[in-house]
């Protein structure tokens, strides 16, 4: 009789629940169906529409289009500080004219500082960051070597063309140099640093800073910014380098903030002393 009464009843779990097995899985929602061919469709557009567009060629760069002779001065980025300068009036003055080939000549350069990985690659970052300074004026001491290396006046210097593990840069001097941000990603991973000089370099701030600290200097013993534009601000990244026993500005106490920062910034880093430029360089 009870045997009979079960057969009859749908499988029970505990507490007279159904069991998860009956329940239907992944059954579809009204109007789902719809909604996913909307989306499929509107995909399969988008994707034609951006055919179509790549195969189109701008106005101006098809041969029917006329095109002024000005066009040798257009930028081709088209962006926001392009339009400004197309609705400013044209300036011929030489003064306008000097200032053009001066911010050209700035991008070129900074152009040409850029990080190059395949030298990287086949020198090793010591004897790559040495190509880099002397270069462009610099002079690099290596480990165990007692004479600072300078290029001549023809540009020319004696260093490996590929990696020699015997060279291992221990000092670099990059005074008045025409050094930009570009330029810094070439000096990485010198763990044999101890010295480093940006005396006089115009265009080195906070941003710069920033980045050097975070280089891989870890045993950088001297770092001189005098005769740039470091602020209050930038000081703060210099917890990256632990082993900094000496700090080279043009004046810590310009000001009370900058005073207040380099009195702080000594007290956090004991090894650290903070002197001014005229104890350093007033005998040259």
């Amino acid at each position: 009789m009870l045997q009979r009464v079960s057969r009859g009843f749908p499988s029970l779990g505990r507490c007279g629940i159904r069991t998860a097995s009956t329940v239907p899985i992944n059954q579809a929602q009204p109007g789902e169906e719809e909604v996913s061919a909307t989306v499929k469709r509107i995909r399969a557009e988008l994707a034609a529409d951006k055919q179509k567009l790549q195969w189109r060629t701008p106005i101006g760069d098809r041969p029917e289009d006329w095109n002024s002779k000005l066009k040798l001065f257009s930028n081709a980025e088209q962006n926001s500080d392009f339009i400004v300068m197309m609705q400013k009036p044209i300036d011929l003055s030489p003064r306008n004219i000097r200032q053009w080939l001066e911010n050209r000549e700035e991008r070129v350069e900074r152009h040409m500082q850029q990080f190059v990985p395949e030298r990287h690659k086949i020198l090793g970052a010591e004897l790559a960051a040495a190509h880099f300074i002397l270069y462009r004026g610099g002079a690099v001491k290596f480990v165990n070597d007692n004479h600072w290396r300078r290029a001549t006046e023809d540009g020319e210097f004696n260093l490996p063309n590929k990696f020699d593990p015997r060279y291992k840069v221990e000092a670099l001097r990059c005074d008045n140099m025409e050094l930009y941000y570009e330029g810094l990603e070439n000096l990485r991973c010198l763990d044999s640093l101890k010295f480093l000089s940006f005396h006089n370099v115009k265009h080195f701030d906070d941003w710069c800073l920033d980045r050097i600290s975070g280089s891989g200097f870890p045993h950088l013993e001297v770092l001189d910014l005098s005769g740039t534009q470091i602020t209050t601000n930038g000081l703060a990244c210099l917890y990256r380098l632990p082993q900094l026993k000496l700090l080279i500005l043009d004046d810590p106490k310009e000001t009370l903030e900058l005073e207040l920062a380099t009195v702080m910034l000594e007290e956090s880093m004991a090894a650290l002393k903070i002197v001014g430029a005229d104890a350093i360089h007033s005998s040259g």
